[in-house]
């Protein structure tokens, strides 16, 4: 049998051609989610209603993290090719991947600290000692030997602050995901899906210490949604798409938004709707079918995201605004991750502590998140300086540029 053509890095060349034509819509995508976390982290500014979850069962937090799945798989699979593996060994196709949980560890505690010293400097400066109760940061100022010992290993988590955590500790399992996913893919999603059902239906969650309860995103639960994209971004990165385009399927993903979006629009739909649902639930299947619970990602959620990926995927218009000019901003987010989330976890909570200090402003309510999402665009900039510099610069001889992969891609 003739080898098939390859093209740059040694890859078939339907693939390499796949990786040449950058894809504009997960940077673009995952800096729409940025901008919709940071506004929906900072709870009763009048942007609310215009952000993702008005208008479903998900929210940008589930966008976000499907993204991240993608991009993962787009960035690291090929480290699991098994030429790669025979030539060079497992670890170094699993050491960045372990390197990267690390680095989103010491963010998560970087971020855990800025959240005490923002509430904590907002109750003294407005005088306020209620703002040190919030969020779970109360135990911090009253039991600091057992907390701290909490926060370093992850069983103490401030709201707002604690998304992280999951996705670090869902690294560490991707590469035996990646692994077989590269051969198996759908084995990796029945795996993942069984465990999603065992842990929502039985309540199976990391315990919190000391004070007890469970992780607000329950890991167990939540890996689907990166499995998923990390099956999303394996088949991209082939130049194929894990489902494929089909019209039928597009009508019934297309349908399934429109109708939460009346659920959540309409009350008097919404109300009838949620009592067959409360029905349902009564005849003792599992309430993870019924539920809208975000921390065991209850199947209406993850059937709502599913179908919002599926519908975007399948629209060339989306590709195209997704590369116009105006979708720059945006984009430029979604190509430093995880330094403009970090920043936008810090601006919203220095947000939520400057509305409640100046509560009665309205320079606070629509003023703050314009203000924060250009200081957003700002860093974003000045950390993409190095890119700017390297595309200025004339290439090397013989160099064959080849798209970031790990900004990755959306399905086609």
């Amino acid at each position: 049998m003739s080898r098939p053509e390859t093209g740059a890095r040694g890859l078939p060349a339907r693939a390499a051609a796949a990786v040449k034509a950058r894809d504009p819509r997960l940077d673009t995508f995952r800096g729409l989610a940025l901008v919709m976390i940071l506004i929906d982290h900072m709870p009763g500014n009048p942007y609310e209603q215009w952000t993702y979850r008005t208008y479903g069962f998900s929210d940008a937090a589930e966008a976000f993290f499907v993204l991240s799945g993608i991009a993962a798989g787009l960035a690291y699979s090929p480290r699991f090719a098994p030429d790669k593996l025979q030539r060079d060994g497992l670890w170094p196709a699993t050491s960045p991947l372990w390197k990267r949980a690390w680095t989103l560890y010491l963010v998560h505690l970087l971020l855990t600290l800025w959240a005490i010293v923002i509430f904590s400097g907002g109750a003294d400066l407005f005088g306020d000692p209620g703002m040190m109760q919030l969020h779970n940061l109360g135990a911090v100022f009253e039991n600091p030997e057992e907390i701290f010992f909490g926060i370093a290993t992850l069983g103490h988590q401030i709201g707002y602050v604690n998304i992280l955590s999951v996705y670090a500790l869902l690294l560490l399992f991707a590469p035996l995901a990646i692994l077989v996913a590269m051969h198996r893919p759908g084995v990796v999603l029945a795996a993942s899906a069984g465990l999603w059902f065992v842990a929502g239906t039985w309540n199976i969650n990391l315990q919190n210490y000391p004070n007890g309860g469970v992780w607000f995103f329950n890991p167990l639960s939540w890996q689907l949604i990166f499995v998923i994209g990390l099956v999303i971004g394996i088949a991209m990165r082939r130049g194929e798409r894990l489902v494929p385009v089909n019209r039928g399927l597009f009508v019934v993903a297309l349908g399934w938004l429109v109708l939460v979006a009346a659920w959540r629009l309409n009350p008097t739909l919404g109300a009838a709707l949620n009592h067959g649902m409360w029905m349902l639930d009564q005849t003792g299947l599992p309430s993870i079918f019924f539920s809208q619970d975000k921390t065991n990602l209850g199947l209406p959620r993850l059937l709502h995201l599913l179908a919002m990926v599926y519908v975007l995927s399948c629209l060339p218009a989306v590709r195209r605004l997704s590369a116009h000019t105006l979708a720059a901003p945006l984009s430029l987010m979604g190509r430093h991750g995880l330094l403009v989330f970090s920043l936008s976890v810090v601006l919203a909570l220095a947000g939520q502590v400057v509305m409640m200090g100046y509560h009665d402003a309205a320079w606070t309510l629509w003023g703050l998140t314009p203000l924060c999402v250009a200081v957003m665009i700002a860093a974003a900039w000045v950390a993409d300086g190095k890119r700017r510099r390297a595309q200025a610069a004339p290439a090397p001889a013989g160099f064959v540029p080849v798209g970031g992969l790990a900004s990755g891609a959306l399905p086609r």
